[in-house]
């Protein structure tokens, strides 16, 4: 379900994906993800609303996404046989993720 939500960042009220809720001394916290930035931001539970009825309708901006059939690699280094080798990672590395960006751009 969509939301809006208040952006600290943007300083605006943006849609959004509810992604996670976690609790915390001053209250709850909000992973969201906007759908018309394909931004991710932390929201305070004060600071989200029910989206309207007509504006549920309009379509996302921004997309989730996946490379197809493109899986992370890292380098391993073995520092007693003195040698490097590429293999597979579990996660992409912020290097890896940060390079991919700027080919985007």
């Amino acid at each position: 379900q969509v939301y809006v939500v208040f952006s600290e960042e943007l300083k605006c009220w943006c849609r959004a994906l509810v992604e996670s809720v976690w609790c915390q001394a001053d209250g709850y916290q909000l992973r969201c993800f906007l759908v018309d930035y394909a931004k991710y931001c932390s929201v305070a539970s004060k600071n989200i609303r029910v989206l309207a009825g007509a504006f549920a309708k309009i379509p996302h901006r921004a997309k989730k996404c996946r490379l197809h059939c493109t899986k992370p690699l890292t380098l391993h280094i073995d520092y007693c046989e003195n040698t490097a080798k590429i293999g597979p990672a579990k996660r992409w590395d912020t290097a890896a993720i940060q390079h991919f960006r700027k080919l985007l751009e």
